[in-house]
């Protein structure tokens, strides 16, 4: 299985493998089970650009709550769309606009593969070792991020460059050693939401620490005591800085094997889903439908999710096709309390881990529950990804194309 280690990490996504046709990709996923499984894997060419753009943004029909006065505040003063405008559906309502064709050409984007054409997400960074001590050296920036494809980047800020920050991973028990150097022209200061720290580590300024002023470092060191699923993020300014991409997963496996995913439920793929809501819209992993990358397993797989809440609203994962098998929550395994479903809400601030059975070929939408965050009178956007399940002879068809995996999995566990 590929589970954690916080000493030989692996790639995130697999960029898009050189010389294979979207063509000859096509003929091949045509045998996957469900018909379009394989197709959403991506085609290994970026495709020619679809026949439409976002339309200029527009009211949805029913409108998300307003934004914080502190993100409304300072996406005007950057010239950033508001909160609201920035995941209001293309409108429908221009005259000769068709619906059909909207919302297929949103879908042939993604199962074209547009994620395998921007930067990949939840990369492991690997640490520095120092005798029991894991030693993470990061940046903190502001960047351009894409959302997807064919908007504009948005002018958002990251941890090491990127928007969700480069995962961290370590064991239980290993002391973690965070350096964090501030390239921001404002102060900040860098959380471990859900970690057991020292006061001093604790990460909010004027309580714990004084903020992180621009060109300054801060090192955060403490003993990884809380195995599970946790984050790290900014608490300064937190509404307009999270809200903008100052966020990553920090995840610690059991210190004993056989308490760890694979060992536990033989699960081969341990996938990080972060979600946010404010700039850019609805987005999971830092990008919005169709540039959200598909999670690929092989019929008879069990996967684990781990569903992490950066965002300031409360959103219900919905998995069509299978159920979804919740065992832990917040780090802590439910046991006995652990139970099944097929939609789960996730609200700000939680982790929710869940395990799935990919037991139905096809290609499952898996999307946000509230529905004006996936879907509008133009089609799909924004919390929308799919659960591609393929039978034996499509892995074994896409595999001898060179068809790239683009799920979001942890690295090894060590």
């Amino acid at each position: 299985m590929d589970t954690l280690s916080p000493d030989s990490p692996s790639p995130v996504e697999v960029d898009s493998t050189p010389g294979l046709s979207r063509r000859g990709f096509l003929r091949a996923g045509a045998l996957a089970g469900g018909g379009i499984a394989a197709v959403a894997l991506a085609a290994c060419t970026p495709a020619a650009a679809p026949p439409w753009t976002y339309a200029p943004s527009a009211a949805p029909t029913v409108s998300p709550p307003p934004a914080s006065p502190g993100a409304s505040l300072a996406a005007a003063a950057s010239g950033e769309p508001s909160h609201d405008a920035s995941h209001a559906p293309a409108s429908s309502a221009t005259p000769a606009v068709d619906h059909d064709a909207n919302a297929a050409a949103v879908i042939k984007r993604f199962l074209g593969g547009e994620a395998a054409t921007l930067p990949p997400v939840n990369a492991p960074l690997a640490p520095k070792v120092a005798g029991d001590t894991r030693v993470f050296e990061l940046t903190i920036d502001a960047i351009d991020h894409r959302i997807d494809a064919l908007k504009d980047p948005v002018k958002a800020l990251g941890y090491n460059g990127v928007w969700p920050g480069p995962l961290l991973s370590v064991v239980e028990g290993q002391t973690v050693r965070a350096i964090f150097k501030n390239n921001l022209a404002e102060s900040t200061g860098v959380h471990f939401h859900g970690q057991r720290v020292p006061n001093a580590m604790d990460g909010v300024p004027h309580i714990t620490q004084e903020p992180i002023q621009p060109g300054a470092s801060f090192t955060y060191e403490f003993v990884a005591r809380t195995p599970g699923s946790h984050m790290y993020h900014s608490h300064h300014n937190a509404t307009d800085q999270v809200g903008r991409g100052l966020l990553g997963a920090f995840i610690v496996q059991p210190r004993e094997p056989a308490k760890r995913y694979d060992s536990l439920y033989g699960a081969s793929q341990d996938i990080v889903w972060i979600s946010n809501d404010t700039l850019g819209g609805f987005t999971i992993n830092g990008r919005g439908f169709p540039a959200t990358a598909p999670i690929v397993a092989r019929l008879g797989e069990t996967i684990v999710i781990r569903f992490m809440n950066e965002g300031i609203m409360m959103h219900p994962w919905h998995l069509h096709g299978m159920p979804m098998r919740v065992v832990a929550r917040d780090g802590y395994p439910l046991g006995a309390a652990a139970f099944t479903c097929d939609t789960l809400g996730v609200n700000p601030g939680e982790r929710w881990d869940v395990v799935v059975k990919c037991d139905e070929p096809g290609a499952w939408a898996f999307h946000c529950h509230i529905l004006p965050h996936a879907e509008g009178p133009d089609g799909m956007y924004g919390m929308v990804t799919a659960l591609i399940v393929q039978d034996k002879a499509a892995a074994v068809s896409l595999a001898a194309a060179g068809a790239p995996a683009y799920t979001c999995v942890i690295p090894a566990s060590g």
